[in-house]
């Protein structure tokens, strides 16, 4: 869907084409590589020794034009000894496990006995057992893709989340599966952590034709912080290594494509042979995080490969990782709205109240000035057209229902508010389970809580410069409100646990309950607010 923001915007855009002028072709970088995916996800994952409160921390962005604009809970299950596990060849992300609607089922394979409870966005969230996955696309070579393969990577992860408890189960897992059944999918990074430690899994596919996978894994030391930004991040492999995994033939599949020949003397790169690091886009997202989290590293914006992981300056919190989410190159050279200016009421040049970072890629061929790749400019970590933004804590001393939390944000990371979803949840509001329409969208209702929080962002972002501090107000009031009672909330939950789980699985539903459509209404409100204050300033 796409987004229009008003011509009064443009006000000032005759001096921007002068900076067109004074740009030289040579400084814009080189296109991406075919196949290589640079609009989609950014995926975070910090160690327990390297967050503030020792919590496993997995995020994700769910950018995606046509994403699942609702919620489920899936309960676990239970299942004869012959039940079959239906999988379907859809790589839309419109599936959710009892879905029949729309649905393809195309191929089974056995069915296990007992399956975990999760919530599902695009992809699951976390199970009940505090198992969460991030995701990225990073697309890889085209001569990997194959179709001959049942599981994509929507299937692949539900599986990880029905079937297993940790991050190594589920890499054990997926070897498994992927072996025997194949894998029909563009290259994936997943982050997957539990309440121990966080892997990173990178796959792609084994070649046209062929049934199985190439895939390798790296551990995230546990006082490191990892990012994924649409390219694959894996380089080296030793297998002597215990906390670097791979598939048995991530080396001979790469000989016998011709991707990589073992007596060249040339060192085996998995991102390398088996993707690119060309696109901006996705190594200037890394920098970013990198140089947000520790700046004493001066780490090169230009740059092309970064360490696989950092420490960070400080301890991280959940607050910063929020913060840093919202982040558009502000107050840096990739600032993609420092040339819209307009003279103040002293007559001196300022930012444009109407200049944002979010204007659609074909409403105006601007943004090259800025140093970006190819005619679109910088892809910044915050998006407009986020589906849904999460960051999940697995939490190893407190008991699984109450550790296991997921802040979950809709649409726009640098407009929207957090939502604590709790992994015991056993339903989600009413609001959060409205969606469906073309391409994911939901027909525009009250109803549903998707639209509040994007009605918001799209009417803040017609005059970014003065409404994003309304917005401001209103989200970090709310944080302020929900981080402060987290303490309180989940000693009691722990009480209520120890007398009686289910009464803790009770009280957390109806605390996320409450605290979801207590947000949900404040965006209603605030969308309101936006048109009545600013009703002769469009």
């Amino acid at each position: 869907m796409t987004r229009l923001f008003p011509l009064s915007a443009l006000a000032a855009v005759f001096l921007v084409l002068v900076a067109l002028a004074v740009v030289p072709a040579g400084a814009l970088p080189a296109q991406p590589a075919a196949g290589e995916v640079f609009d989609g996800c950014t995926t975070i994952a910090v160690g327990k020794l390297a967050s503030a409160d020792g919590s496993v921390i997995t995020t994700h962005t769910c950018d995606s034009y046509d994403g699942r604009t609702w919620v489920d809970v899936v309960p676990p299950g239970r299942f004869r000894q012959d039940a079959r596990c239906w999988l379907s060849n859809q790589t839309d992300g419109m599936i959710a496990p009892g879905d029949t609607t729309g649905m393809r089922y195309d191929h089974s394979i056995p069915q296990v006995r007992e399956t975990n409870g999760y919530l599902w966005g695009f992809y699951p969230l976390m199970n009940q057992h505090q198992l969460a996955i991030g995701e990225a696309t990073f697309g890889g070579k085209e001569e990997l893709h194959s179709d001959a393969g049942l599981l994509n990577c929507y299937e692949l992860t539900r599986l990880m989340a029905e079937r297993c408890r940790t991050a190594r189960e589920a890499i054990a897992l997926a070897d498994e599966l992927l072996t025997e059944y194949g894998y029909n999918d563009k290259g994936e990074c997943l982050i997957l952590s539990d309440p121990q430690e966080a892997w990173v899994f990178e796959v792609v596919g084994p070649g046209v034709g062929k049934v199985g996978a190439v895939w390798a894994a790296r551990r995230v030391p546990d006082d490191e912080v990892f990012v994924s930004a649409n390219m694959s991040r894996i380089r080296e492999i030793d297998l002597a290594d215990p906390d670097c995994l791979a598939s048995a033939n991530v080396f001979s599949t790469a000989e016998e494509l011709g991707l990589w020949d073992s007596d060249s003397g040339q060192t085996f790169e998995f991102c390398y042979t088996y993707a690119s690091r060309t696109s901006m886009a996705g190594r200037r997202r890394e920098w970013r995080v990198f140089s947000l989290l520790a700046p004493s590293r001066e780490f090169d914006p230009n740059g092309e490969n970064f360490p696989f992981s950092i420490k960070p300056d400080t301890l991280v919190a959940v607050a910063d990782i929020m913060h840093l989410y919202r982040d558009t190159y502000e107050d840096t050279p990739f600032d993609m709205t420092k040339f819209m200016l307009v003279p103040d009421e002293e007559g001196k040049m300022v930012k444009s109240p109407y200049a944002n970072p979010f204007m659609s890629y074909d409403q105006m061929p601007l943004w090259k000035i800025t140093g970006g790749w190819n005619e679109r400019g910088e892809r910044t970590i915050a998006r407009y057209y986020c589906v849904y933004f999460t960051i999940c804590q697995s939490r190893s001393w407190l008991p699984d229902p109450v550790g296991g939390l997921v802040w979950f944000a809709w649409d726009n990371p640098a407009m929207s508010c957090h939502l604590p979803l709790y992994s015991c949840l056993t339903e989600v509001p009413e609001s959060f389970r409205t969606g469906g329409g073309t391409e994911g969208r939901p027909p525009y209702t009250r109803q549903s809580a998707w639209w509040a929080f994007n009605r918001a962002s799209v009417i803040a972002a017609h005059r970014w410069g003065d409404m994003r501090h309304d917005v401001a107000a209103v989200r970090d009031s709310l944080l302020t409100e929900m981080l402060d009672a987290q303490a309180e909330v989940e000693a009691k939950a722990v009480k209520l646990f120890e007398k009686k789980p289910s009464r803790a699985v009770k009280y957390l539903t109806e605390y996320s309950l409450e605290r979801c459509n207590q947000v949900v209404d404040a965006y209603w409100r605030l969308g309101d607010d936006l048109w009545t204050k600013y009703d002769q300033k469009f």
